[in-house]
């Protein structure tokens, strides 16, 4: 299954959710939003700094990623932010991918 990593930031509004509903409360929502798609979250962590929320996801494809990032975003509580991973397998497999590429001015 696809891995994902998330990241993202509480708006004013989110962070007085944050102190009302605790860290493990909002680790649950994002478990469950994660779950309802088919995925497993694997790590969820807080942050200082711009990030507030760090996070690893396996989600079942793109479009099950989108619509929890549809479904977060929405709110205006939080700005959400996904990277999909590559294993180093994978990473194998797209260096041996021939590909026809011009830089530019060539």
């Amino acid at each position: 299954m696809p891995k994902y990593l998330f990241t993202g930031s509480y708006s004013t509004e989110g962070l007085k959710g944050l102190l009302s509903d605790g860290g493990t409360k909002r680790r649950d929502v994002a478990k469950k939003a994660v779950e309802s798609v088919g995925g497993r979250l694997e790590e969820f962590y807080f942050a200082f700094g711009d990030t507030d929320v760090v996070g690893i996801a396996d989600v079942p494809d793109n479009v099950s990623v989108a619509a929890i990032s549809l479904a977060i975003s929405a709110t205006g509580a939080f700005n959400f932010k996904t990277t999909v991973l590559l294993t180093p397998e994978e990473m194998d497999q797209a260096t041996r991918k021939e590909i026809t590429y011009s830089p530019p001015g060539r």
